[in-house]
Formats: structure tokens, sequence, C-alpha cells
């Protein structure tokens, strides 16, 4: 997450250092690095949402794999055919 970090800052620190250079009217300048700002705020909060949600269907999926293998297939296929011999039986 550090890194993710790490180079928003740096694209956005490079946005207004264009600001910085080529605007020259101070309240269009401060208006602009005000949106840089709301925008690396914005980016920073959708990217931990993006690996938080990550994180947990990865977690999730984890656990569902390992309940599957705890799975007795014997016993179900023993059950199936003692319903389909039930089945059958009657007819």
């Amino acid at each position: 997450m550090f890194t993710l970090d790490a180079t928003i800052d740096a694209v956005q620190n490079g946005k207004k250092q264009f600001v910085k250079t080529f605007v020259q009217n101070e309240k269009m300048a401060d208006a602009m690095n005000l949106f840089i700002d709301a925008q690396a705020t914005y980016t920073k909060q959708a990217f931990k949402v993006g690996v938080d949600t990550a994180t947990a269907l990865a977690s999730e999926t984890t656990k569902t794999v390992q309940e599957a293998t705890k799975f007795d297939y014997t016993k179900f296929g023993e059950g199936i055919m003692k319903a389909y011999t039930a089945t059958t039986s009657k007819k």
C-alpha cells in the first residue's frame, strides 16, 4: 500500500509542479492545487477500497475451498446411491 501511495503522490506532485510552472494567476493556481489534492485523496481511497475488497475476496475464497475439501464425498455418494436404490426399488 505504501508504494501505491508514493506513486499517487509522485503523479500529483508532478501536476502541482506543472501548475506552479505554467499557471501565473494565483487564484487559478490555488483552485487547481485544491483540485489536485482532492484527486489524490479520492484516488488513495479508491485504491484502498480495491485492495481491501480483493483481500477479503481472496480470504473468503480460501475459506470456501478449505471447507469444500473437508466435505465427505464418500458419504455423499452413498446417500445418493441409497436414495436412488430406494426410488428404483419402489417401481
